[in-house]
């Protein structure tokens, strides 16, 4: 089989990114860090139909980016550094970002590299022997022997997110057969036709969206309100701030609106308020019982007759 020219390859690969950069209108920049060739096939197969994902060097693909007539892709520019590779994609960017976080696989963790999260160990009890007591008691993690094997007593946190990993702490979790980390492209940024967002943004539901516009507006309606300013938020406050005045205004002189007259005229007759509140009669003897609740007691003949009480 005959190999291209290196300078073929290079002409090919810049045709096929500028017919990428120009066809596309949103990106992805993602960190390949830690990831094999055998999951990157994996993930270009899941994005088929869907995303189209470059790789290559920085170099080549800045020089593209600056070829291409498109000003808005130069925006590209200075997120193209370190180990990364772009996602182009016409579609809904949820989906396409699903389908790149799926393709994680877990890996054991290596001396040197940098912990992507907090790794603790549980108490447990291990498969390893006595002979090992001296390796746990290096790392300052609490152990006993029981039947044979070492337990351990208490929770360890082993390593903190962001430090690297020791070549000690990294014997221990591959003893404990533990993979504490997983591995897959790494959204950094995000492009959506000239803007960049981090990826995040794409957390935000439609449902938030209108939550914080709605606080939005009650807070412009109260600051209108406090500082005497009308605006389009506050009217509706106003409009029944005001109201309530008129009517209180109604209620104290004899002016009369149409509105006010119903709350004048229970305000006129108390008793009203009781009828309208009443329960409704129950059927058969409900009212004769509520004749009877009615009905005065009688007073003690005896205490009319005598005209004083028992201690008197």
């Amino acid at each position: 089989m005959v190999q291209m020219r290196k300078k073929d390859r290079k002409q090919l690969y810049f045709r096929k990114l500028a017919k990428i950069l120009n066809s596309n209108s949103k990106c992805f920049v993602v960190g390949i860090d830690n990831v094999r060739s055998q999951q990157m096939q994996q993930i270009r197969y899941s994005l088929r139909g869907s995303a189209e994902m470059v790789m290559g060097k920085n170099t080549m693909i800045k020089k593209c980016i600056r070829d291409v007539d498109n000003e808005n892709v130069r925006k590209l520019l200075p997120l193209i550094k370190e180990n990364v590779g772009l996602v182009f994609t016409n579609g809904d960017l949820g989906d396409v970002r699903d389908k790149i976080q799926a393709n994680r696989i877990g890996a054991p963790a290596k001396a040197g590299i940098l912990a992507q999260c907090d790794v603790s160990i549980e108490p447990q009890t291990t498969t390893l022997g006595p002979e090992k007591t001296s390796f746990f008691q290096a790392l300052s993690i609490p152990t006993k022997i029981n039947k044979g094997t070492i337990e351990i007593l208490n929770k360890v946190n082993l390593i903190e997110k962001g430090t690297r990993v020791g070549a000690s702490e990294a014997a221990l979790l591959t003893m404990l057969k533990i993979t504490p980390f997983t591995y897959g492209l790494e959204i950094q940024e995000v492009y959506d036709e000239g803007s960049i967002y981090p990826p995040s943004v794409l957390d935000i539901k439609p449902e938030d969206l209108i939550d914080h516009f709605k606080q939005c507006g009650r807070t412009i309606a109260a600051l209108s309100m406090a500082i005497n300013h009308p605006t389009y938020a506050s009217v509706p406050h106003v409009v029944v701030k005001t109201f309530k005045k008129l009517l209180a205004i109604s209620v104290k002189t004899d002016y009369t609106f149409k509105e006010s007259e119903s709350i004048k005229e229970y305000l006129k007759d108390p008793s009203k308020f009781a009828v309208a509140a009443a329960p409704a009669p129950a059927a058969g003897g409900g009212q004769a019982k509520a004749a009877e609740a009615k009905k005065p007691e009688p007073e003690s003949e005896s205490d009319e007759e005598m005209g004083m009480g028992l201690f008197d």
